[in-house]
């Protein structure tokens, strides 16, 4: 597998633009679409909060044919909880891209992300889709990335190559995401493309599967958001032949998708509203998954524990109280603590641990916290980061 340039616009047959259409302040781009030249195989996969946009209604209805030509997302307006209107206009959204770009309304998915509770702009958003069909290049995937972006600080893109039967096969993907992002898609969203030769079923496979332990193991700040998805087109234009049954180079393609799902999943962990430290939290020796992703969800999402990282504080505490409230099944006495290489905990208790080397392991960019149940085989693994007084700043004045 080789890492290439382009992000959603590296396979065959993909392009995409970002363009300003007056939604966000400043001119920002704030509108994009990414298109396949011809109607490719698509899975999603969505929020479960019951609250849910309106142009990810519509995205759910229109993705069970199993088909999309397009996908237009805009950001800084999250088309959420204003009534009727919100999924009229998500509907009108479909119909512009697809007569623009002579398909049907049911092949166009739609996403918007921003603030909740505020009516689109649609004069402006019909001019955006017209200005960003006109623009559609396979070199816009950079523009695409920053349209949909929010409050990230930091662009997130990746593209793959492998082989496939004898033939080069592309992934590319985008995404976004900063705040309210906790397991179970919160504020993100992901725009993942192929130009493999793959059935629905198959894809749908993979996607779910790479989704549970990637964008579904990241939390920033414990909240999950009500317009967030994770797409994937296939259009096939590789030309690989079909993979329809899960043989060997179903096992390559997965590979190479969990590479790409990883690698944007972790940008979003470590592009934390105001983070300054990326945390990956393990938890080793549950009796079962349940109790496993218990246990690191609780410590991923406790306001103490980021806050010490923050800090640069060893308070193992934190941790080992996190995961007593988890409501995972453990016994106490037997959990063993490692902040990086560091035991500072064993058996349940203190160890006489060097201070100045927990703090050097702290210093660092990133930090592991690895936790021990010892009572079974199970393990699972989250990514998050670090409380910090910018994550209150910007939080205290999202809508200004």
């Amino acid at each position: 597998m080789n890492i290439i340039e382009g992000g959603v616009t590296a396979p065959k047959g993909f392009k995409a633009t970002g363009v300003a259409c007056g939604i966000k302040k400043n001119n920002k781009k704030d509108l994009a679409i990414v298109c396949s030249d011809d109607t490719a195989v698509a899975s999603g996969v969505f929020t479960t909060n019951v609250v849910k946009g309106h142009s990810l209604q519509v995205s759910m209805e229109h993705i069970k044919n199993g088909f999309a030509r397009a996908i237009v997302i805009n950001s800084g307006n999250a088309n959420a909880c204003v009534g009727e209107s919100g999924y009229n206009d998500a509907k009108d959204m479909t119909k512009l891209a697809a007569e623009l770009l002579n398909c049907e309304p049911e092949d166009i998915l739609v996403n918007s992300t921003g603030v909740i509770g505020t009516k689109l702009n649609m004069p402006n958003i019909r001019s955006g889709i017209r200005s960003a069909v006109n623009s559609l290049s396979a070199d816009g995937g950079s523009d695409a990335e920053e349209a949909i972006m929010t409050t990230d600080l930091v662009p997130k893109e990746i593209a793959v190559e492998i082989e496939l039967q004898g033939e080069k096969v592309r992934i590319g993907g985008m995404a976004k995401g900063s705040g309210m992002i906790h397991p179970n898609m919160a504020t993100m969203i992901g725009i993942i493309t192929t130009d493999a030769n793959i059935s629905r079923s198959l894809l749908d496979k993979a996607l779910k599967h790479c989704v549970r332990s990637t964008f579904n193991r990241i939390s920033v700040d414990g909240d999950t958001s009500v317009c967030d998805s994770v797409f994937v087109l296939a259009n096939g234009y590789a030309d690989n032949d079909a993979i329809v049954k899960e043989d060997y180079e179903y096992s390559v393609f997965v590979d190479a998708l969990m590479y790409v799902c990883t690698y944007l999943a972790k940008l979003i962990a470590k592009d934390g509203e105001g983070a300054t430290k990326l945390i990956e939290v393990i938890v080793d020796g549950a009796l079962d998954e349940d109790d496993a992703y218990k246990a690191v969800s609780a410590v991923a999402k406790s306001p103490l524990v980021k806050t010490a990282i923050f800090g640069e504080d060893a308070n193992w505490g934190r941790i080992i109280t996190a995961v007593g409230y988890s409501g995972a099944t453990f016994d106490p006495n037997l959990t063993d603590i490692h902040l990086g290489n560091l035991l500072v905990c064993r058996n349940g208790c203190a160890v006489n641990f060097d201070e100045n080397a927990a703090k050097e392991i702290l210093k660092k960019k990133e930090i592991l916290i690895r936790i021990n149940l010892k009572r079974g085989n199970v393990s699972d693994r989250i990514w998050t980061c670090d409380f910090t007084y910018d994550y209150v700043k910007i939080n205290g004045s999202y809508r200004s």
